[in-house]
Parts: C-alpha cells; structure tokens; sequence
C-alpha cells in the first residue's frame, strides 16, 4: 500500500484543493454573477457532455488500464497506446456527422422547455470530445504511475480557470454569454496539456495496428462503454431530465446541492486513480489474498475519510445554504439524499475495480443498464410531482440498489468481503456525531459558524476514530506524523 498511499494523498490533497475551489465557485461566485440561468445553463451543457462522453471514449480509458500491464514488450504497448488513441475516431466520425444530419430535431426536442438552450446545443458535443480524449491521455498517464498531473488538470486546472472565467464576468471583461463559450475552450486546453504531458512522459509512435487479442479488447470496450454510460448517467441524467420537465432554473438549485454532496465522494476518486491499476494487476495475477486484504483497507480507509466529510456537510448544512441566495434553500433535503448514496458508494472501496477486471463484469453492467432505465422512468415520475426533491429521491434509490446489488455480486461471485467489525463501529461513531452536533449551533456570521462547530466535531470524530482504532492505517499516519513534532519539539 506504500505507493498506494503516496500517490492517493497527493491525489486526495489536490482534489480537496479543486473542490474547495469548486465549492467556492458553486455556492456564491455561479450564482451571485451568473445568475441561476446562465449558471444553470453552463451546468447543463456539461453534465450533457459528460453523459456521452463514454459512447466518444468508447471506454478506452479501461481497456488501457487492463490490457496495457499485459503486453509484455514495449513495441507491444506502444502499439497498444496507438490503437487507444486511434480506436474512437471510428466511433466518433459517424456519431457527428449523423448529429449533423439530425441536427434540427435534436435542437428542437433539447430545447422545447427552455429555448435559451438552442444557440449553445453544439457545444455539447465538442465538450464531450475533449472530455473523452482527456480521459483516454489521463489513463496514459495512469499506467506509467504518472496519475498526480492529470489529477491536477482535472480537479484543480479545471476550476482554476473556471474561477478566473467567473471573475472575468465580475469586472465584465465577458459576458454571461461569453462564459459558457469560454468554459468549452478550457476543456479544450485541458485536455492539450494533458495529451502533451502524456507524450512527454511516454514517447507516441502512432500506427493504426490492431492487438493481437482484439477480441478481448473490443469485448471488455462494448462493456466498459455501458458501465461509463451507467455511471455517467446516473451522475448527470438527472439534469437533463430535468431540463425537459422544469424551467432551467431548476437545475442551478439542484447543482448547487448535489456538488456539495459530490465533496464526501472525493476520497474515493482520489484513491482510485492508483488503486485501479494496482487491482488490475493483482486480479490478473489471481492474487486472492492479497485483493481482499486490499478491499478491506479500502473500504475503511474511504469510510473513515468519507465519513467525516459527510459529517462535516451535514452538521453545517444550514448553516451553508444561508451563504446562497434564498431560492436555492430548497436543496437542503437534496444534499441528504444524494450524500447518503454517495456515503454508500464510498464505503464499498475499490469495488468497481475489482468488477471491471473480472470475467463477471458483464452481467453487472446489463443490471447497470436496467438500473439506469429505472432511474430515469423514477424521474419522470417524480420530477413533475416533487420538483428536485423528486429528482434526488430516484438518484439515490437507483444509486444505492446499483451499489448493492454490485456489493452483492463481488462477495457472492468472488469470495471477497469489504466489510469488517470496524465497518459497524465506525457508523455507530458518525450517527452519534451527528445526534451531537446537527441540532445547534452558534449564532454567529454562518462562516464563523462552521468554523468553531467543524473545529469541535474534528477533534471529536478524529479523537474517538483514533481511540477505537477504527482504521489502523489511518492511526498509523496518526502516529507518524505525531512522532514528527514530538521529534521537533
């Protein structure tokens, strides 16, 4: 786990980092300068790109992880990285150009509720190609152990330049307007620095040659296409749903809520940018031992992390929302409804990288395809009754059925166990924690606020954590980085 917990520290540093970022952005600068509107119509359009970005990527991404240990000459890999690279273009040519032909239908169907939609429709795509292309050059990196840079791009770069687009607007350098095509520009730039960066670090020699077991290849893509799908789906689906339902506005009060949510899922994206191969290798090396003891420190690890920031979002939620304009408050119950989801999601470790290199990962993304239909007939059903709320409640009943039936399927099928006693005791921990701590707090300025009670519940969560040694590699830290200023004291 030595490696495992270098690069993931940096890697969870650095996320925190955008999400604070990002944060800053979602809670006051989109909604006091954009306005819900245009914030909500720049939310639309890439939670649009990030659905079909999967069917651009045609899941090359994975495939390069699984296969790319595999070859065991570097003519072989690089080969490999070649088709990878290559591969979509075969994808991606007929899919736009039968969107050019049908043009004008998919206009009219996207933006037959808010017609503001129209005139920026074409930029769905161009984002979803340079999000399916940076994915593909961040999983480059990621098998030659390079995972930091193109976590930095994507969590901070990203929401850097977003933060400067949104100041831009503040001193009207562009406009409202002028933003939403701005933010399609920095995905481009995202992924030039990605793609030169992956060249630097492993030299290309393009040739369109195909592997030798391009069956397996093509067979573990179609699937990963679906899983991608389902992911994405299951993420962003809700948006666009609700954008043929609601008035646009709608979804700005939605992702303000579920990007505050979307913070307790950090620890889990930070860890698998480095566990995903690790399991890969291990999976392919049938090290059973080893993958379940990997799991379970997974699993708790995330759980310990994960819990405290759920903590920290849910004692401090009111608090929270009176930083945002009186619209948005009705998303309070969105952010306990889709952080629970992601809550369970985390605590299940690197389940879905032990999934996705399996021979069993197929049956799994059919139920992810049928989890997915439900979703979105739950939000049909739900969004013109409850609005948003309605939203969030098929989210997370979809999300949580799809986790446990993936859970399921692991220890069933694979004989590998995430949970532990310590599993019980640490949500025993954080129900207490939040029975102690949700139902006051100071009355200062809300910042202050949040200050002194996330101050109060770290030191009790991280004390009572420490004390009945919930995680031992997390004590172990603990103690290292103790012994460090003893040491210097």
């Amino acid at each position: 786990m030595g490696i495992v917990l270098n690069q993931s520290l940096k890697n969870t540093i650095i996320t925190y980092i955008g999400f604070g970022i990002g944060g800053i952005n979602t809670i006051y600068f989109y909604p006091v300068f954009l306005g819900a509107t245009y914030y909500a119509l720049a939310n639309y359009i890439l939670s649009s790109a990030n659905v079909i970005m999967p069917l651009f990527a045609i899941g090359m991404q994975n495939t390069l992880v699984k296969f790319y240990s595999q070859y065991e000459t570097n003519e072989e890999r690089s080969r490999f990285l070649s088709f990878t690279v290559l591969f979509p273009l075969a994808v991606i040519i007929p899919i736009f150009l039968i969107g050019f032909y049908y043009f004008d239908e998919i206009v009219f169907f996207l933006s037959k509720k808010n017609i503001i939609v129209k005139k920026y429709i074409w930029l769905i795509p161009f984002i979803g190609l340079c999000m399916a292309y940076f994915e593909i050059f961040y999983a480059w990196l990621r098998v030659h152990m390079h995972s930091v840079f193109g976590n930095f791009i994507k969590e901070v770069g990203l929401r850097l330049f977003s933060f400067f687009l949104i100041v831009s607007v503040y001193y009207n350098w562009i406009t409202v307007e002028g933003f939403v095509y701005a933010t399609a520009f920095v995905y481009f730039l995202a992924l030039l620095v990605t793609m030169f960066y992956a060249f630097h670090i492993q030299k290309p020699v393009f040739q369109f040659t195909i592997p030798d077991n391009v069956k397996d290849v093509l067979v573990y893509t179609f699937y990963i296409i679906l899983s991608g799908s389902v992911a994405n789906l299951l993420l962003d689906g809700d948006k666009m749903i609700l954008n043929q339902y609601m008035n646009i506005e709608n979804i700005a009060y939605y992702s303000v809520a579920t990007y505050i949510a979307l913070v307790i899922s950090v620890p889990s994206r930070a860890m698998h940018q480095i566990v995903y191969p690790i399991t890969a290798k291990l999976m392919h090396e049938n090290k059973h031992d080893e993958m379940n003891i990997l799991y379970k420190k997974t699993s708790i690890n995330l759980q310990v992390v994960g819990g405290f920031v759920m903590l920290g979002i849910f004692v401090n939620i009111n608090k929270l929302y009176e930083l945002v304009p009186d619209e948005y408050a009705g998303g309070i119950l969105v952010v306990f409804m889709i952080g629970l989801s992601k809550y369970f999601d985390l605590i299940l470790g690197n389940n879905n990288a032990i999934i996705f290199n399996t021979k069993y990962y197929r049956a799994v993304l059919f139920l992810g395809v049928l989890l997915v239909l439900l979703t979105i007939a739950l939000n049909m059903i739900f969004i013109p009754i409850y609005g948003i709320i309605g939203s969030a409640f098929a989210t997370l009943l979809s999300i949580t059925l799809y986790s446990l039936a993936k859970l399921l399927f692991v220890v069933k099928r694979l004989d590998l166990y995430p949970f532990t006693k310590q599993t019980l005791y640490s949500l025993a921990l954080t129900f207490v924690l939040f029975l102690a701590f949700y139902f006051w707090d100071f009355p200062f300025y809300p910042i202050i606020s949040i200050l002194f009670k996330s101050v109060l519940m770290t030191i009790a969560y991280v004390y009572l954590n420490y004390k009945f040694v919930i995680s031992i590699e997390i004590n172990q830290v603990m103690d290292k980085i103790y012994g460090k200023f003893k040491f210097i004291k």
